[in-house]
């Protein structure tokens, strides 16, 4: 009987990380939106090795995800809402991986 209580914390452990990635990710797609935008409108330092080290890294994590849907999905005049769907994809399907995974 115990061997269930250990085996139903450790699929709520494993839910409860699977969630708290999938926030860190939303969270980082994000910030990624938000200094593009303000890079993009001359927010940045010429030459600033931190600026270009924060905007490589953030591109480098999100653009494999994000490129998915900017295949499928093309900007509406300057607009671009692939990430708003790639961020609605990730959190209905993170939390229905979640919601299995807590059974």
């Amino acid at each position: 009987m115990g061997a269930v209580f250990i085996f139903a914390d450790a699929r709520g452990q494993v839910a409860d990380f699977l969630g708290a990635l999938l926030l860190v990710y939303t969270l980082i797609i994000f910030v990624y939106i938000i200094t593009s935008l303000i890079f993009s409108f001359g927010g940045r330092v010429p030459y600033s090795r931190w600026s270009d080290a924060v905007l490589g890294f953030l591109r480098d994590v999100c653009e494999p995800y994000l490129g998915l849907f900017r295949r499928f999905i093309p900007p509406i005049g300057p607009l671009d809402i692939s990430p708003i769907v790639a961020i609605l994809v990730l959190q209905i399907v993170g939390g229905i991986l979640v919601g299995l995974i807590r059974g």
